[in-house]
């Protein structure tokens, strides 16, 4: 895997350049100061993974990301805790690292850069990390809604919408089953119909090719049956 550093930080550069000669998976081609000079080596090259620092003079990360087209990985790295949430609403950042970045961190993160499509379920500051994997955002009406994953039961495709079902409340979004479905846990998600997925935690009954979930039949496709069974504990 390809990848680059752009960092306004000298320090930084070096620091995130020694930890990926000691990563194997990937390899450097690449390294920045400016979020602009960084544009112009991609407009001739093509990389599979970017560390990008925030907040750099005149041009942010951000910018940087909404300049380009089509972009790749992103793994943000800031002394910022901040800016998680905004992170959220780019599908090609795959991590999001606070400095002093340590050797065990990144190297989750390249892990993430591997196994990730372009998606995120949001990564955040290191002291964070095990509470957003539990967490969704979602935008509804310019806000951004929070929601316990373990909340969830069940998020079926509306045409350009899905409806996420909960406890508690639902919500109405402007998104796809796909886009949705790359930001759930395998371990407690699974689609098992082209208009559905489940939380598979919540399953109450399954009988013939549909299951109970709260009040809710939702049918399984003949596909997809043997992949929720693999997930089930079944004695």
């Amino acid at each position: 895997m390809n990848c680059i550093i752009i960092d306004d930080e000298e320090m930084a550069r070096t620091i995130i350049e020694g930890m990926i000669s000691n990563t194997p998976q990937v390899m450097l081609v690449g390294c920045f100061s400016n979020a602009i000079e960084a544009i112009k080596f991609l407009n001739q090259n093509a990389v599979d993974l970017i560390f990008l620092d925030i907040h750099m003079p005149g041009f942010t990360g951000f910018d940087f990301i909404q300049t380009i087209k089509n972009p790749p990985k992103i793994v943000l790295t800031t002394s910022d805790k901040d800016f998680a949430i905004t992170a959220f609403e780019y599908d090609c950042i795959v991590d999001y690292l606070v400095k002093p970045l340590s050797i065990d961190r990144f190297n989750k993160s390249v892990q993430k850069a591997f196994s990730s499509n372009n998606t995120v379920i949001p990564s955040e500051a290191e002291s964070l990390d095990e509470e957003t994997h539990k967490i969704l955002y979602v935008n509804i009406d310019r806000r951004l809604i929070k929601i316990d994953l373990p909340s969830i039961n069940i998020i079926e495709a509306k045409g350009d919408y899905i409806l996420i079902k909960t406890e508690k409340k639902n919500y109405t979004v402007h998104s796809t089953l796909k886009k949705i479905e790359d930001k759930l846990p395998g371990n407690m998600f699974l689609k098992v119909h082209r208009s559905y997925v489940i939380n598979f935690q919540k399953i109450i009954d399954i009988e013939d090719n549909s299951v109970l979930i709260e009040k809710d039949v939702i049918p399984i496709s003949r596909s997809n049956r043997g992949e929720l069974m693999k997930k089930l504990n079944l004695l």
